[in-house]
């Protein structure tokens, strides 16, 4: 037994400085203040979102359905002035989903916080009490300076993880979205459901990691694995998906993959090695279900499209997923302030384009994500490639967007030479990326095809789906909600009849 693979390993530091190269300043200075619009405003915002979904032949899919979660109160929360984290990101998304009429294609749900008890259903109930009870902190603690750090519990109250004001009511928001998602797959009114307010997947059982506090993930996953018998997760943010791998060690009903910057000296966590491939003993069930996918710094579009396919196809071949769990960080686009690809929406995007042709019922989560603007334009077009409108809308941005200015450029897709200047050295050579494919394969080869489930296994519901309660809810919120009435008598969103 390898007894380096169970040992402790202190948590690493992913702020500043979080690379070697980082060279860009972490505050983006707001230009105009975020004041909440009236109900005319409103009005007029609605009227044109309205027309842009007529305009652009925005219509629900068919032969699947498409939900979209959110929480707007998450949107308030400030992890601090020069935190990398701002949740004004979902801000940013919201105005872009809108402004293309995007709405009217999908079901959308203002979640609830996950309860208590949810949260308890993978993390401990001591780490949960500490967190929903510590007082919030209005300077982080220098943690690598124990004398002036003082008792530092969980690692949180460092610069990392923060005690901000509000967090446990961020932290039970953002784990809202993901388990509503979930449960909608689960219970078939969803086919793909969308949670850009999920996707935190450092988080561990009992300690906060990279800006993240409750692994919303992990969650989701244990609910989809009621209901379906193998769920394959997949992560495509710039740094190693290092919590749900770990909350998913030893067993063959998750198989994790992530596609990643590797770097374990300078770059946060510092795990998910090319041979890190779960257990090293053959007797886990886990052995093999963990892939891993370093890579280096100005990996392109094409690079990176190639070697997703050819990991991801050879995947779903051997081991045939029911579910599909995705986590979109837009940490690794190109000209993210802490990430090093050179990644632009299109290619981030065909990820989540390839995973939808699988025909598999699947959650896309949010992430990680540093630069807002570039956020919103990920999120934004890969919400349309759920509803199957990409190639509808324009790529130019809405005159009516709300906060269109700091886009900066006016396109849904801008170049790299707008983006960074000049694209960064791309250290990933075609040898090297062929060595990756033919490891993951042969990792493959000992993955048994689709492994064989029992019901003792499947977890606990997380509180039940309570099918009647959340139908009577959605009912007098679609009451409550005028404008929602008006457009479906007016048959927006709805696909021409032939």
């Amino acid at each position: 037994m390898d007894i380096d693979a169970y040992r402790y390993k202190p948590p690493k530091p992913n702020y500043l400085p979080h690379d070697v190269e980082v060279d860009e300043p972490m505050v983006e200075e707001l230009l105009v203040p975020l004041d909440r619009a009236n109900e005319r405003e409103n009005a007029i915002f609605y009227n044109k979102m309205k027309r842009a979904a007529q305009e652009y032949n925005i219509v629900r899919p068919k032969g699947y359905t498409v939900s979209y979660h959110a929480s707007p109160e998450m949107e308030k929360h400030h992890f601090g002035q020069t935190h990398p984290m701002k949740p004004w990101r979902l801000t940013l998304t919201k105005s872009l989903v809108t402004s293309y009429g995007m709405p009217f294609a999908m079901d959308n749900y203002n979640t609830r916080p996950a309860t208590y008890e949810e949260l308890k259903s993978f993390h401990a109930s001591d780490y949960l009490d500490y967190l929903a009870t510590a007082p919030p902190e209005d300077q982080p603690r220098d943690i690598d300076n124990p004398e002036k750090a003082g008792e530092v519990k969980f690692n949180l109250g460092g610069s990392d993880c923060p005690l901000f004001h509000g967090l446990y009511d961020y932290c039970s928001m953002s784990a809202g979205t993901s388990v509503d998602a979930a449960r909608k797959i689960c219970n078939g009114q969803s086919d793909i459901a969308i949670a850009w307010g999920g996707g935190l997947h450092h988080a561990k059982r009992s300690e906060a990691s990279g800006f993240c506090y409750i692994n919303d993930i992990v969650l989701g996953i244990l609910q989809l694995l009621r209901c379906y018998p193998r769920v394959l997760y997949i992560d495509i943010d710039v740094h190693h998906g290092d919590g749900v791998e770990e909350a998913f060690f030893s067993t063959d009903r998750v198989m994790t993959v992530s596609f990643h910057k590797y770097h374990p000296d300078t770059f946060f966590p510092g795990t998910g090695g090319l041979d890190d491939n779960g257990p090293k003993s053959e007797h886990n069930p886990g052995a093999h279900h963990a892939i891993n996918v370093p890579l280096n710094d100005g990996i392109t579009d094409e690079q990176y499209s190639w070697l997703f396919e050819s990991i991801i196809g050879k995947i779903n071949e051997h081991f045939r997923p029911s579910a599909i769990a995705l986590q979109c960080g837009a940490d690794s686009l190109a000209g993210d302030r802490l990430g090093r690809f050179n990644l632009q929406v299109q290619g981030h995007g065909a990820c989540v384009e390839y995973c939808k042709k699988l025909g598999i019922p699947m959650i896309i989560f949010g992430g990680g994500g540093y630069t807002p603007r570039n956020v919103a334009r990920a999120w934004a077009h890969e919400t349309s490639i759920a509803i199957g409108c990409q190639n509808k809308i324009p790529e130019e941005i809405p005159q009516h967007t709300p906060w269109r200015e700091h886009f900066i450029h006016d396109t849904l897709f801008p170049t790299l030479e707008q983006i960074l200047g000049e694209p960064r050295a791309n250290r990933n050579t075609p040898k090297r990326l062929q060595e990756i494919v033919q490891h993951v394969h042969e990792q493959l080869r000992f993955v048994g095809h689709a492994p064989s489930v029992q019901s003792s296994i499947i977890p606990p519901d997380l509180g039940g789906i309570r099918d009647d309660v959340e139908d009577r809810l959605k009912e007098e919120n679609e009451a409550k909600d005028e404008n929602l009435r008006k457009s479906r008598e007016e048959g927006v969103g709805a696909p021409d009849e032939f």
